[in-house]
């Protein structure tokens, strides 16, 4: 990207520093009773307690590794890009497939092609102009309705009711309605009916005899919704109309967001049914556990019903698109953790529940066959009649002879199951393993100082205390402790541990890509291949007897998978385990805790009417005349228009400055730059010597002059297809020390470190790399010029930074760039920048030797500790665009 002239827009954003239960419901679904459902005799395993997560349509991108980035609309950034030499690269948001042969008729419409059939949702709009009826129905106006979608979405019925009785809200918002009761009426008024729930009554026969001679037995309740009117809720829903496709495609650069699905509130994910919670007593202890497994088979056997006869003979469904399609819904991917993975396949959690290895050769890369579908129900089906079967045993069944998959067309459920980034690789391998290995051999007071010694960077978890004292991990932890475990790791631990060690945090890293290519699958596979080659080392250190692990062996399935399914990132746990918290347990405590699970269902009716309207009320805003948000509109226009000599980088600072009015002087003292004055100096003096201005007179600063500073500057992420961000905007920070003051604690100062594009200054260490033309500095002040020192053709929105030396080679161990800071005699080199050179943050991880020096602390590391280490694995942006540099 360097070295390619671009023309951009200048603009500003506001300063963001300075920043139930009692009534019950009733029912509405069907009660279905069903058959008694006996549970036989079996192998003795824990209960458990069960989700179901399906996905329906999964892409891979192939070939191209290198796209040209467009940064996004974000807050108030407006930007045009015109490119003299694009390169190899090529539109970030362009979608490169080679389309399926028409001939093929492959998605093809019923009927007449060019016949457009209203959609659910354009039917309830017609009824409503066709009535009179007000879009906002049955809700009197637009605010009405607003302020219903906020209480049915985040308070509880006790607290709702409570809040519309508040005098405040009786008397001044007068809504239409006054309790709960009338609240929840109008919501079940709403024309956006989902699906139905209906409920199968299971009896179940235990082998425990009671009392009066009868053989025990139980009575429990599925509650369910029909999967195929589930997807015909999804097909026809006109949020997703551009994120369709209807027919196969090869995608060579993929424009699909599948961040929809998962967005709780993007309504791409519907509940299918509530399983029955029991601790089956009515079976002894030595045969409960089976008889577990047999009652989840045999209630997910129920809830997957319709899928087989739609999935043989296909369903007609009017999709988002306004035509029907005939629509195959099968199994396509089943997304769970590991116990779950082993209760839906049939198999004991100590056998991969994907292939056939022995259990002995798990920490091995050995190419071992994948489960059958027929093979598996032969066994089972040989078992039950009493054969002997001797793989049985071997590749760890259990006696499930009534599996709920059996009969699905077109699955496979061992290839659906599908990768678990979170409890594989977060917790898993990372965590329960890696993290362990490396604690025992460099000790864990070593690395728990090293933690503790890490140098900030915005977003970054701090571990004050080290980690070794936690007792309880989240995902989110264990992604704070990759950030920066290589460069605690360096000089703490032998050569061959870091290459194992950076072999598994590369692997992480690239499995949580949104979008791959043959290179990027290629260089998932060779971190795994790295790893194998040097995990010997913990077993040569005594910290491993063997690797028959089976979350490590988990990791050989991913490049398939995703080649199969999609990325990873689209089937990891988390997803499911947040809806868990919506459709679960939030539900639950909304609930008066009797018959709770019929007012759940009831209550996630509502919420999900209440969401699918709101769905389909932003559809027509978006259509609408007055539609916003979608354009490249500029919003702060009346706050501060750019002018013609401003920053030519598309650059975000607040409206108005943070700090007003600074001498000099009080910005040495408060900023710590005692040589901002001679810099300044020597940028304007720079800047009068350009060949367009040698008749202009040289404008001097002064110790009088006064300058307006920032607290940060914003950049705009680019927007790359394999990765996300959950940022928006990287942002630099330069804020001073604050000193207690009365209750306040007083604050740390932050002063961001950033690549900054240099002026061609060859470095053959980073020549030909995404480093080419970077150079890493500080900055100490994000600062104005006054008006009297601006000049029309030159910008007056700069920085102060303190410069790093230019990047040295690669350690040829950790495979880091090092930096130290450059001095001009006794005190760092500043210099005075325009911020449009600033490229974007950047973290530094301070080089450790064998034992951490305790003078060390995260608040002045860049003042005690001589040499860095440019850390690529801070963000999935900074891995991305670093991890070939």
């Amino acid at each position: 990207m360097a070295g390619s002239p671009q023309k951009f827009q200048y603009q500003f954003e506001e300063d963001n520093d300075h920043e139930d239960e009692d009534s019950e419901i009733v029912p509405d679904g069907d009660y279905n009773e069903g058959p008694d459902f006996s549970l036989d005799d079996g192998l003795d395993s824990p209960p458990h307690s069960f989700e179901a997560a399906v996905n329906v349509e999964a892409t891979v991108d192939e070939d191209h590794e290198h796209v040209n980035v467009q940064r996004p609309n974000a807050y108030s950034v407006q930007i045009e890009e015109v490119a003299d030499d694009p390169g190899p690269f090529h539109h970030a948001t362009a979608r490169w497939v080679e389309e399926y042969p028409d001939e093929m008729l492959a998605g093809a419409p019923c009927g007449n092609a060019e016949e457009i059939i209203p959609t659910k949702f354009d039917t309830i709009k017609h009824n409503q102009e066709l009535n009179g009826q007000s879009v906002w129905g049955p809700f009197d106006d637009e605010e009405e309705w607003e302020l219903a979608r906020w209480l049915i979405q985040n308070v509880g019925q006790t607290k709702t009711d409570e809040f519309l009785k508040l005098p405040i809200i009786r008397n001044r918002a007068n809504v239409s309605y006054p309790n709960n009761r009338t609240f929840l009426k109008k919501i079940d008024a709403l024309p956006t009916k989902g699906p139905e729930w209906h409920c199968d009554l299971i009896k179940v026969a235990g082998d425990i005899i009671t009392p009066d001679g009868e053989m025990s037995t139980a009575e429990l309740e599925l509650w369910r919704r029909n999967p195929v009117d589930c997807i015909r809720e999804l097909m026809g829903n006109p949020t997703f109309r551009e994120m369709m496709a209807y027919a196969p495609e090869h995608a060579f650069e993929d424009a699909e967001e599948k961040a929809t699905r998962r967005r709780p509130r993007m309504h791409g994910a519907i509940l299918l049914g509530y399983l029955p919670a029991t601790k089956l007593d009515c079976f002894s202890k030595a045969t409960r556990s089976v008889a577990g497994f047999r009652l989840f088979h045999e209630c997910m056997r129920r809830l997957l019903q319709p899928l087989i006869a739609a999935g043989k003979h296909g369903v007609e469904m009017v999709c988002a698109d306004g035509r029907v399609h005939c629509v195959h819904p099968i199994l396509a991917a089943y997304v769970a953790d590991h116990p779950e993975q082993c209760l839906v396949t049939c198999t004991k959690e100590s056998f991969c529940p994907k292939c056939r290895v022995h259990r002995d050769s798990r920490g091995e890369p050995l190419a071992s066959l994948l489960r059958d579908e027929d093979r598996t129900m032969t066994m089972l089906e040989h078992k039950r009649t009493g054969h002997r079967v001797a793989a049985y045993t071997r590749e760890g069944l259990r006696p499930v002879y009534r599996s709920f998959w059996a009969d699905l067309p077109h699955s496979d459920i061992f290839a659906a199951i599908t990768p678990d980034i979170l409890h594989q690789l977060h917790k898993g391998v990372f965590h329960d393993h890696l993290l362990k290995w490396c604690m025992e051999i460099a000790g864990e007071s070593e690395i728990d100082e090293r933690y503790r010694a890490m140098s900030n960077y915005p977003g970054l978890s701090h571990f004050s205390q080290g980690i070794s004292l936690v007792s309880q991990w989240t995902g989110t932890e264990h992604c704070e402790m990759q950030r920066v475990f290589m460069g605690v790791l360096a000089g703490a631990v032998q050569p061959t541990v870091i290459h194992a060690a950076r072999a598994v945090i590369d692997f992480i890293y690239y499995a949580q890509f949104h979008a791959h290519t043959s290179q990027s699958l290629d260089a998932l596979e060779s971190a795994l291949r790295e790893f194998h080659e040097h995990k010997h080392i913990f077993v040569d250190l005594g910290v491993r007897n063997d690797f028959n692990i089976l979350k490590l062996h988990a990791m050989a399935h991913y490049v398939a998978s995703i080649k199969s399914r999609g990325s990873a990132d689209g089937f990891n746990t988390e997803f499911p385990e947040r809806l868990h918290i919506d459709f679960a347990k939030n539900a639950y405590r909304a609930t008066n805790k009797k018959d709770y699970v019929a007012q759940m269902t009831k209550l996630e009716r509502q919420v999900d009417d209440a969401e699918v309207a709101s769905a389909s009320g932003d559809i027509d805003d978006e259509c609408g005349e007055g539609a916003s948000g979608t354009g490249n509109v500029d919003v702060s226009a009346d706050k501060q228009p750019p002018t013609p000599g401003d920053t030519p980088l598309s650059h975000v600072l607040a409206a108005r400055p943070a700090f007003r009015a600074m001498t000099v002087d009080y910005i040495a003292q408060t900023f710590g730059t005692v040589n901002f004055f001679a810099a300044l100096s020597q940028y304007l003096a720079s800047a009068h010597a350009l060949p367009n201005r040698p008749s202009q007179p040289q404008l001097t600063v002064s110790h009088w002059d006064r300058f307006d500073a920032y607290r940060q500057l914003s950049i705009p992420y680019p927007r790359l297809r394999p990765v996300h961000m959950l940022k928006s905007m990287d942002r630099i920070h330069a804020v001073p020390y604050i000193p207690p003051s009365g209750r306040s604690a007083g604050s740390q100062g932050h002063f961001d470190t950033v690549l900054v594009q240099t002026e061609r200054n060859i470095n053959p260490h980073t020549q030909g790399t995404a480093l080419e033309d970077l150079q890493v500095a500080q900055v100490r002040l994000i600062f104005d010029l006054p008006m009297h020192l601006r000049t029309s053709d030159q910008p007056f929105h700069l920085a102060l930074v303190e410069w790093f030396n230019p990047f040295r080679g690669r350690d040829a161990l950790s495979q880091l760039h090092a930096v130290s800071r450059s001095y001009a005699g006794q005190v760092p080199r500043t210099e005075v920048i325009p911020i449009s050179r600033i490229m974007g943050s950047c973290h530094l991880i301070p080089k450790f030797s064998t034992h951490v020096d305790q003078t060390w602390r995260p608040d002045f590391i860049f003042d005690t500790c001589e040499t860095f280490y440019l850390n690529p694995w801070i963000d999935m942006h900074s891995f991305y665009k670093f991890r070939d540099a």
